[in-house]
């Protein structure tokens, strides 16, 4: 579902940064939009920005949201296929078929917005602008985090995360002709400590144990065994996950010093880790939170 154009909606290029699993909060953040005479014209993202606004783009984000609320620690090992590859921990050809699954195979041109996907060529040392073509080719090269996700191929070119050259991309929205352009950076300053997130800001779409269950029984016509994956020790990827977003945070600094939106919201870096998506509830409710202190001044 969209929210729908009025004479009196504020027309927004929306630019959804990369942060893994923080990037839950970006649904919160459309939450509020909708609920507050905000129309979202076009999304430009990297990562799980790509990965949330292609979601919505298509249409699907109250199906995606019922599903990520749902899920457990056991269900994401579940869906790491490990490639055994020196390029990379994880396929993601699980993640994605498991997506496709539950949103539809779409083309980027059939979208009901404008998108654009961005990742990066290491290579050839630029950004990527994926706004044609399979919506989830764009998205698993824009989540292709280093190390633990292997490259894709797209036309030729190997590509890996678009947070690596640019955790938020704003300039491919500068020929947008909208009232406003929101930035939503997952990179923020460090929280001194946990704070309590208020999780009643927004109502859940569906009671958790029911979800939970359907979320299980998807997940389980999906795999075969999860047993090589759970042994698997993955506190050394969460160091250089931490390395990360140190470094994204830097780069988000220094684009939004230099093409500034008109409002940014910002989600501590070390608000949840990079794979803790079991804790979709509080992200959301955090999203939610962030933009109504931005927005609702």
């Amino acid at each position: 579902m969209h929210s729908l154009k009025t004479n009196k909606s504020k027309t927004v290029s929306l630019v959804l940064g990369s942060g893994g699993a923080r990037g839950l909060a970006h649904i919160g953040v459309i939450h509020y939009l909708e609920e507050h005479g905000y129309y979202i014209h076009s999304i430009s993202g990297s990562s799980m920005g790509v990965l949330i606004g292609g979601v919505y783009a298509a249409g699907k984000l109250n199906e995606f949201e019922k599903w990520v609320r749902a899920i457990t620690k056991l269900d994401i090992l579940t869906l790491l296929d490990i490639s055994w590859s020196t390029s990379g921990l994880v396929k993601g050809d699980k993640i994605i078929n498991t997506l496709i699954d539950l949103v539809g195979d779409i083309m980027i041109e059939d979208l009901a917005i404008s998108y654009t996907a961005v990742a990066a060529d290491v290579k050839e040392e630029k950004e990527i602008w994926i706004n044609s073509g399979r919506l989830f080719d764009a998205i698993r090269a824009s989540i292709s985090l280093p190390m633990f996700f292997t490259p894709h191929s797209y036309n030729g070119l190997h590509l890996i995360d678009g947070g690596v050259l640019n955790p938020v991309p704003i300039a491919p929205t500068f020929n947008d002709n909208t009232d406003v352009t929101i930035a939503v950076n997952l990179g923020g300053k460090l929280l001194a400590e946990s704070k309590g997130v208020e999780h009643n800001k927004i109502p859940k779409k569906q009671n958790n144990e029911e979800a939970s269950r359907k979320v299980h029984r998807f997940i389980e016509q999906l795999t075969q065994s999860i047993t090589p994956v759970a042994k698997l020790d993955l506190s050394v990827y969460e160091i250089a996950n931490q390395a990360f977003d140190a470094m994204q945070s830097t780069i988000a600094r220094q684009k939004l010093a230099a093409y500034p939106p008109d409002k940014s919201i910002e989600i501590a870096r070390n608000a949840c880790g990079t794979l803790e998506f079991n804790r979709a509830d509080e992200m959301i409710a955090l999203g939610y939170q962030k933009a109504q202190e931005v927005l609702g001044l």
